[in-house]
């Protein structure tokens, strides 16, 4: 590398237009970098869910998951194979190694599933086979609030608000929660259909047989060519109650003789609060692979409209927003990066004493930083905890190799009285093996964690990497840029038997009479220094035993309670037990802004399955952190009331998709 040194003092233009294009390209790729809480980490996990409408859970355990799992249990790198049965639905869930690819593995699930669909019962919906999509947890919920009917509500939700939310670049879908459709009730008399001797199934049938629209195919007429249907589908609430069922002796029985007709609503299958009032909850996913901050930039652009057009009545509010805590952890992250570097400045000025020499050195800081986002682009990464973290680190770290170099060449001029550009030259290549093995030994440290297995591995792939791109940028500016900037803009006083040297100074006196000292006492003292050093080793396994330990754990101003009720509790019941434990956490905790319930929230629409989401207030405003709080109301809030419940108390799931990903601790047995 000493040679890259010559050429770039002989040549000034060339380090200059290197250095700054892969500035350039590093800049381009931070404007399109995009910008998460972690890595896009694929998990090799598929989810076969078969829906059977009104059939139990045993019947949906023996005649459906059981099916499933023998079919595909077959498949090699399975890890773990679970799955869940419940009213009018089997969830089958097939985690592989992880060195397994996501896409061979939906195949070949989909392949055994297509396999047994002959076994399967009749009635089931197609089986649907889907990748686990770390990105399928909500990024934003919207509450919608009035004193109209639900139904009302729910329809302005539906045909309103979620064509306009879905119709953004990034949003994947909008799933409405605690809302009832409109629906047109038959409500059937026994008495009349006895009396007409008319059957259920014969009513079902007329719906079917007349209420439908039947393609007529095409008909050529000279130039023209017509599109024929038979329109048969009913217009009006009233014109259900004319279909006939069927004739009895020459007179029409129609519905309207053994059933009234209601313009009413469906069955209310879920539940959504906040504080106690009834909303219709809008849940907001995104696109897989999609910036969760962008989205929700766009989305929160698209309601400050939205709201505007508004009902009269009708409120719009935002419960929860994944990206708050990601702007602000990549804020944090920001600031700490540039009082970093600024305070590395800080320290080289303080121990050069001159400041051309520190913006020298200094340089090395944002130009191995910005070429570093280009690299971070090119490998598909995003400004993450993990990217983030890793450029922050190596801000102490790209400015060392030019330190180093600058301060040989710094020497060369002052004591051997070399001019600037042959001891720039000679400087460097005095001390270019050193700083070439001591960049490669960090890059040696920080490349293997990149590499390392298992789903921690996956996170750190990014942040090994980063490190090793800074590092390795880094190198480059300091056999490039800085001794071409020393050669033709360090100012150095040549010092002679009259005159003192720079490390002459106050500071630098100080510190060597210090140095010179405590060096004596330890060499007078050699054991006691080697038994010492021993100690301070052996401490690091019991200081490591006591250390709080967790992975990505931050305070997000906010935690989920799930609970579970016994098996067969209706929605109400699971709603006034969700809306107890809710109250009792706002009025025990003190640092509590609002909580959202919602019962039967997930996929299967479990009724007796609630979540209390309490958002807290800002960290700031409050004297204990979430943890805390969660201990409070894990150990002191829920025992008095959680009787006979099963529930959790833990941080909001950061990682969607299904299953327990967020769980901190998984029990699982193997039934024999």
């Amino acid at each position: 590398m000493q040679w890259l040194a010559a050429l770039s003092v002989r040549r000034p233009v060339l380090a200059t237009v290197l250095i700054l294009s892969l500035t350039v390209i590093g800049a381009f790729s931070f404007s399109r970098l995009g910008v998460d809480r972690f890595p896009k980490v694929d998990f090799p996990t598929i989810l076969v869910t078969t829906v059977q409408p009104g059939a139990g859970p045993e019947q949906i355990e023996t005649e459906i998951t059981d099916q499933i799992e023998e079919a595909v249990n077959t498949i090699s790198g399975i890890d773990t194979l679970s799955s869940n049965s419940s009213e009018g639905m089997s969830q089958v869930v097939i985690g592989f190694a992880l060195d397994k690819d996501a896409n061979v593995a939906a195949q070949e699930v989909r392949d055994k599933v297509n396999g047994v669909l002959p076994l399967l019962p009749r009635t089931i919906q197609q089986p649907r086979v889907d990748k686990f999509d770390p990105d399928a947890a909500p990024v934003l919920s919207l509450a919608l609030v009035s004193n109209q009917p639900v139904r009302e509500i729910t329809e302005y939700a539906d045909k309103v608000l979620r064509r306009q939310i879905e119709s953004l670049d990034g949003v994947g879908q909008v799933l409405i929660v605690g809302g009832r459709q409109r629906q047109i009730n038959i409500w059937l008399e026994a008495d009349r259909l006895r009396a007409h001797q008319v059957t259920v199934t014969d009513v079902a049938r007329a719906l079917q047989g007349q209420n439908i629209e039947i393609p007529g195919g095409r008909m050529d007429q000279g130039p023209l060519s017509v599109t024929l249907r038979t329109e048969g589908r009913v217009e009006t609430v009233e014109a259900f109650g004319d279909i006939v069922v069927r004739e009895h002796q020459g007179h029409p029985i129609r519905i309207a003789d053994v059933a009234q007709v209601e313009d009413g609503e469906a069955e209310q299958d879920t539940v959504a609060n906040v504080d106690g009032t009834g909303t219709v909850l809008l849940q907001v996913r995104r696109q897989s692979g999609t910036n969760t901050v962008e989205v929700v930039r766009g989305i929160t652009d698209r309601l400050a409209g939205v709201r505007a057009t508004l009902p009269a009545g009708y409120d719009l509010r935002i419960v929860r927003d994944t990206s708050e805590f990601i702007e602000a952890s990549i804020r944090a992250v920001e600031e700490h990066l540039v009082v970093g570097s600024m305070l590395a400045a800080l320290v080289v000025l303080l121990f050069l004493m001159n400041l051309r020499s520190t913006i020298i050195a200094a340089i090395a800081i944002p130009t191995s930083i910005v070429a570093t986002f280009g690299l971070v682009w090119y490998m598909g990464f995003t400004l993450n905890s993990m990217t983030m973290l890793a450029l922050t680190l190596s801000v102490g770290i790209v400015i060392d190799d030019a330190i180093v170099v600058l301060e040989n060449i710094y020497r060369f001029i002052e004591e051997k009285h070399d001019d600037q550009f042959e001891a720039a030259i000679h400087a460097t290549r005095e001390i270019g093996l050193a700083v070439l093995a001591t960049t490669l030994s960090l890059v040696a440290i920080f490349v293997p964690v990149a590499f390392m297995g298992g789903i921690v591995g996956r996170f750190m792939k990014s942040f090994g990497l980063t490190m090793a791109f800074a590092i390795m940028v880094s190198l480059l500016v300091s056999f490039t840029l800085t001794p071409m900037l020393s050669a033709r803009w360090l100012k150095v006083q040549r010092h002679g038997k009259n005159r003192h040297a720079s490390k002459d100074s106050p500071i630098f006196h100080t510190l060597d009479v210090f140095y010179t000292r405590l060096l004596e006492w330890a060499m007078a003292r050699r054991w006691a220094v080697a038994g010492l050093a021993v100690l301070v080793l052996l401490s690091s396994v019991p200081l490591f035993s006591v250390a709080s330990k967790n992975f990505l754990n931050d305070d997000q101003s906010e935690f989920e309670i799930n609970l579970r009720a016994p098996e067969g509790t209706s929605l109400q019941s699971t709603e006034i037990v969700a809306n107890r434990l809710a109250s009792a956490v706002r009025a025990g905790v003190g640092e509590v802004a609002y909580t959202l319930v919602t019962v039967a929230g997930d996929p299967a629409r479990t009724r007796n399955l609630g979540s209390i989401y309490v958002r807290l207030k800002p960290i700031e405003e409050r004297a204990r952190d979430q943890f805390a709080i969660m201990t409070q109301v894990r150990a002191d809030i829920l025992p008095p009331l959680a009787k006979g419940l099963r529930t959790s108390v833990q941080p909001v799931a950061t990682i969607g998709g299904g299953g327990n990903q967020n769980a901190d601790l998984q029990f699982i047995t193997d039934a024999f």
